[in-house]
């Protein structure tokens, strides 16, 4: 169960990246999906509250509930060492919360100048 939610978690932190480059490129490619208001709200949501969670000090609870369930020891099969790496970086906090503060700024930044918009249809 560690390693679903491990997984889940990447999947997460993948959306919360791509989703913004994403955006860029298909405001310049004219791509229509990235407008969705579904996709763009919950993009924002994604990282307001990653960066949220580092300017308080606390730690995300998918971590906490991974660590919990593997009872503070790391990953043991294939796919969990390797999202594990994927996934975990050993750096100082202060790095993380200013990244994570700084894509949750672009995020905001950039629904200010490709503004989410239903479709009519």
């Amino acid at each position: 169960m560690a390693d679903v939610l491990l997984v889940l978690h990447f999947l997460i932190a993948g959306f919360i990246v791509a989703g913004l480059v994403l955006v860029w490129i298909g405001a310049l490619a004219r791509w229509a999906w990235i407008r969705n208001p579904w996709f763009r709200y919950l993009h924002l949501a994604a990282i307001v509250f990653v960066a949220a969670e580092a300017l308080l000090g606390h730690a995300c609870p998918l971590t906490l509930w991974e660590d919990l369930l593997r009872g503070g020891a790391g990953p043991d099969s294939f796919i969990g060492r390797w999202v594990y790496r994927l996934l975990y970086y050993d750096a100082p906090e202060w790095l993380f919360t200013t990244l994570y503060s700084g894509w949750a700024a672009a995020t905001l930044i950039t629904l200010k100048f490709v503004p989410a918009r239903r479709t009519n249809g």
